[in-house]
């Protein structure tokens, strides 16, 4: 049995698909093939149904791969841990979800290239589901996202809360207004981010807390497209505070809710079994005091 064989498996019950698999692993799909045909030879029982181009793991399958993927991981630890020496790069791989990635990373990534010459960045941005796989399965060794977080595999620290502010364009009616209240959206269009992004799922919940669904006129895959559209005066947002920009000035308004704004909570989320490097350490320092920055200005 060799770690190769294992890492294809888990590429195949990833992907569900032997020559998805093959690219993934940058390996000939007739190779990958052989190599878990052989493996189960070794174990004595078949990993996957081969169901046409669909592959779908077995009840044996899915006990082995539990097993392969704590060997893995433990290898992966193990590497990490020998190769951690001062003298070396420090390369890490950091994940983001999308509305915090832009307005946080590339400025500790500036930091880091100042204070720590060895550290190394790479950075995944995505939607929360997909990171905590990632940090589970040891795709990334940190990750920012907004809480809860409630996998026991994982630990979540606190890095700062802000609130989420209502966006409407600068002559929108509500922008004159000495205050504005929850109940004063009901009757709006808005301009959200997609389903599966965390910030829509909390203000769906906000709205649904103060007794209203919200109208939603568009879907936008970033928070540029939701402010651009915004500007244009087709619907209203609520945007987390970070969002905000000096030239927002000329086509937006941002504002807080008299009767209490949402507020999220950002986190920094690890795995616990996962050996904590050198470099993920420096970027945590890094981390720690832009979080302390931003707490000084709320």
């Amino acid at each position: 049995m060799e770690l190769q064989q294992l890492r294809y498996v888990a590429a195949v019950a990833d992907t569900g698909n032997f020559t998805r698999a093959a690219a993934r692993c940058e390996v000939a799909q007739p190779s990958l093939s052989q190599q878990i045909i052989n493996l189960e030879r070794e174990v004595g029982h078949k990993l996957f149904h081969r169901l046409g181009r669909k592959a779908v793991l077995t009840e044996a399958g899915i006990a082995f791969l539990e097993r392969a993927r704590r060997i893995l991981f433990e290898v992966d630890n193990a590497a990490k841990e020998l190769g951690d020496h001062p003298s070396l790069g420090r390369r890490i791989t950091v994940g983001s979800i999308p509305t915090v990635a832009p307005y946080l990373l590339p400025l500790l990534i500036e930091r880091g290239r100042s204070r720590y010459k060895n550290l190394q960045v790479d950075v995944c941005e995505d939607f929360q589901t997909n990171l905590i796989s990632l940090l589970i399965e040891g795709g990334v060794d940190l990750a920012i996202m907004g809480l809860p977080v409630k996998d026991p595999r994982l630990h979540a620290e606190l890095l700062f809360q802000e609130p989420l502010l209502l966006v409407v364009a600068k002559d929108h009616p509500l922008a004159a207004r000495p205050k504005v209240t929850a109940s004063d959206l009901a009757g709006e269009a808005f301009v959200m981010l997609g389903s599966s992004s965390t910030l829509a799922a909390q203000v769906r919940n906000f709205c649904g807390d103060n007794h209203f669904e919200p109208r939603i006129g568009f879907r936008c895959a970033q928070i540029a497209t939701v402010k651009a559209l915004v500007a244009l005066g087709v619907g209203i947002s609520i945007l987390p505070r970070v969002a905000q920009a000096p030239d927002d000035k000329k086509s937006l308004a941002y504002i807080t809710l008299a009767d209490g704004a949402p507020v999220r909570e950002i986190a920094v989320v690890r795995h616990l079994q996962r050996y904590q490097s050198r470099g993920a350490e420096q970027f945590l320092t890094l981390l720690r005091e832009r979080a302390a920055e931003l707490g000084e200005t709320s």
